[in-house]
């Protein structure tokens, strides 16, 4: 069966003339109650829907959204289905109101109805056997086999749904991968990774450079009498295997679960860390900057990586990939302040002082002259995290010291990584220039909008121009993302100033502070460097991996030598340049 009506919608979620509201299509996005509903539409980002889903208190921006949508499309009827030049569709049982792009390959699928299929000869979609699909957008780029269920979705570019997954109420972004899990009411920002039997992951804003593992439920135990709770989780979420999360929680980025049933709401403001539900001593335990610490080469290898996994040809949503950007850097000055808060109260607490007398600033002024003394001076304090469990138990921050100079040897690459840049890029400005350049006009409150990394006063500005008709299509919205997105870089270089300035706590900032900032930035290079060997290394000369070759020869030409790893190799050569370029700055002066 192969029909199109007069009245077909192809999967946006507008109103034709003479149909009445209760027919419109909504996507019932981060809250299964749909208090978070967007209208879909043919090209729409995860930018676009975060902005729609988030700001619920701007009414003004949702009438306005609403309308720019219900305009993107003539409302008229008479407008059909089709299907375009140098398709394929064999062995399929009904195809209603589907638009069909170029170059698409359909074979064996079950039901496909109310959708747009993007597709060009550069990026082919394929939809293969036992799939429906109903009420969606399909990106270009993209492979949807084997079984999978999607109802009321959009399909980002380059992304796949594979081996039965189901995506119901869900945006799943570019990039992205999910299969044999179920995906209810969830935005989902690019390079996802879901691929797994048997998780779950309901109502929940996910940001991106994200890995769900098998056996994990996420959001799918409720706290409330109504099911009106959300999960919150930042770029590079990676809950463990058979993880097991209640609503309503919120992670930092680059936040990694052990396997555990987590028994309580969660609100982890440390980022790169690693928690674990010490069931015996009753406890729940964070490690700070585990991820830099002790797991650098999948730390580093996530640039690379998702980059290298970009095939997008049409990249209209914009992406930061690097692990250091201003998101992630303002979680980390945030996370110091708390670790030197936590460290004078432990302090205070150990000598029987009452820490009720100190404010957040005395407490953190105390709690960093500790953490900057030799570690042996807190070591047997009990460091205890404030407000990130709904438990009365224990929240115990493991290595305080170390995840405190850790950090701030990350704010210090971050910082002088771009500052580099900026002078290799200005050749012909000095310390002193760049200073009058990038001191002035930095923003210090920063939103990932679906990937994209813009500063608030930019979202506020954004969404007053929409309110107020500024912005009046979606057309002129993205090409303000990319306006946005063309002064990223410098703005990124102002924000790494900032934090220069920050970190070097210093009235003044000379050139001789300049070239030993460069000399540490190095150092802190080499130690990339060699941690990304080292903690790869590990896995070659684990004794229970060679266990299951006969000999170090059959291990090496299975597995190749890790001198021979071309990750490795290109992280030295980036170490290098590194270096070269830090000598060419500092003779600059």
């Amino acid at each position: 069966e192969m029909q199109t009506t007069n009245h077909a919608k192809l999967g946006n979620g507008i109103i034709k003339d003479g149909e009445q509201e209760d027919v419109r299509v909504y996507l019932d996005l981060m809250n299964e109650t749909g208090c978070r509903s967007v209208l879909p539409f043919n090209g729409m980002l995860t930018a676009d829907a975060y902005l729609w889903a988030k700001y619920r208190d701007d009414k003004l921006l949702l009438e306005k959204l609403t309308k720019i949508t219900q305009n993107s499309c003539d409302s008229s009827l008479g407008y059909y289905g089709t299907v375009a030049n140098q398709c394929v569709i064999k062995n399929s049982l009904t195809l209603k109101d589907v638009k069909i792009f170029s170059n698409c390959y359909i074979k064996g699928a079950n039901k496909l109805k109310n959708l747009t299929i993007n597709s060009s000869e550069k990026e082919p979609t394929q939809i293969g056997e036992g799939v429906e699909l109903v009420n969606g957008i399909i990106g270009y780029g993209c492979h949807i086999f084997y079984g999978c269920k999607a109802v009321r979705f959009i399909l980002g570019n380059n992304s796949n749904l594979k081996y039965g997954a189901r995506l119901i109420n869900s945006f799943l972004g570019d990039n992205s991968t999910i299969s044999c899990c179920e995906v209810l009411n969830n935005l989902i920002f690019p390079a996802h990774e879901q691929h797994h039997n048997n998780s779950f992951l309901i109502a929940s804003v996910v940001m991106g450079q994200s890995n769900i593992a098998a056996g994990a439920t996420i959001g799918s135990n409720h706290n409330s009498r109504a099911n009106d709770n959300e999960i919150q989780a930042g770029r590079g979420f990676w809950p463990g295997l058979c993880t097991s999360l209640k609503h309503s929680c919120r992670f930092a980025s680059f936040t990694l679960l052990s396997k555990a049933d987590y028994p309580a709401e969660l609100d982890i403001p440390l980022p790169f860390s690693l928690l674990s539900n010490n069931t015996a001593d009753k406890q729940l335990e964070i490690l700070p900057a585990y991820w830099w610490m002790y797991n650098m080469y999948a730390l580093a290898r996530n640039n690379w990586k998702y980059h290298n996994r970009d095939k997008r040809i049409r990249k209209v949503q914009n992406i930061e990939f690097d692990f250091l950007a201003p998101d992630t850097v303002e979680e980390i000055v945030k996370a110091r302040r708390l670790l030197e808060i936590y460290t004078a109260k432990a302090d205070l607490k150990d000598n029987n002082v009452n820490q009720n007398v100190k404010t957040d600033d005395q407490l953190a002024k105390w709690g960093r002259e500790l953490l900057l003394e030799d570690e042996a001076r807190i070591k047997n304090l009990e460091i205890l995290g404030e407000n990130m469990e709904k438990s009365k138990r224990k929240v115990i921050i493991l290595k305080t010291h170390k995840a405190y100079h850790a950090y701030g040897d990350m704010l210090h690459y971050y910082a002088l990584n771009n500052l580099l840049d900026f002078m290799n890029k200005n050749s012909e400005k000095s310390f002193k220039d760049m200073c009058k350049v990038l001191e002035d006009g930095y923003s210090h409150d920063w939103v990932n909008f679906g990937g994209q990394l813009i500063c608030k006063e930019d979202v506020d500005k954004l969404r007053f121009d929409i309110g107020t008709g500024k912005l009046s299509n979606w057309k002129n919205i993205h090409n303000r993302y990319n306006k946005l997105y063309e002064n990223y870089p410098l703005e990124k270089q102002k924000h790494a100033f900032s934090i220069f300035a920050q970190i070097t706590n210093s009235r003044e900032l000379t050139t001789d502070l300049w070239n030993s900032a460069i000399d540490r930035a190095v150092e802190i290079q080499d130690l990339i460097n060699k941690q990304v060997y080292i903690t790869r290394k590990k896995d070659f000369d684990n004794p229970f991996r060679q266990n299951t070759f006969r000999n170090k020869e059959e291990m090496e030409a299975a597995l190749g030598d890790i001198e021979d790893n071309s990750f490795i190799q290109q992280i030295r050569s980036q170490t290098a340049e590194f270096k070269k370029l830090a000598v060419k700055i500092k003779g600059k002066g």
